[in-house]
């Protein structure tokens, strides 16, 4: 049975994610910015530019994208690549360009940068639904 979209409605998350120098430039790290139990969303850093997107494949059902804790890039780390389905994505546009989702788009999250503290710009909508028997935390 595939998952449904959560319908809550989003929530202003006011704590940072993290500091800026906690992201090492040329990888990814993913965060779990309502205390949802997984990383929802995940940042990859370019030297000073951070990009942010959901942590949803959009081929199948929505998948969880790393392949390992806080790996979302592939081995030449100029990719987002889906440890799922092996889609590649475009770092700076979330386009992918290879797989079965060709054509199709990474969903963005807005940040914000404050003294060096990495924010989330607008409200954040919940993840997946949890499993039947699986309430979210």
């Amino acid at each position: 049975m595939p998952l449904a979209i959560d319908d809550r409605p989003p929530v202003t998350v006011t704590r940072a994610l993290c500091r800026v120098e906690d992201l090492r430039d040329g990888h990814s790290r993913g965060f779990d910015p309502l205390g949802e139990g997984r990383d929802t969303m995940f940042i990859v850093r370019q030297g000073d530019r951070l990009v942010a997107w959901r942590n949803n494949c959009p081929h199948y059902d929505n998948a969880r994208m790393a392949w390992k804790k806080d790996e979302f890039l592939n081995a030449d780390r100029d990719r987002i690549v889906c440890g799922a389905h092996g889609a590649l994505f475009e770092i700076d546009s979330g386009l992918c360009v290879q797989g079965p989702c060709l054509g199709d788009r990474l969903i963005p999250v807005a940040l914000d940068i404050r003294d060096g503290e990495v924010f989330l710009a607008a409200p954040y909508k919940h993840g997946m639904r949890p499993r039947p028997g699986r309430p979210h935390n």
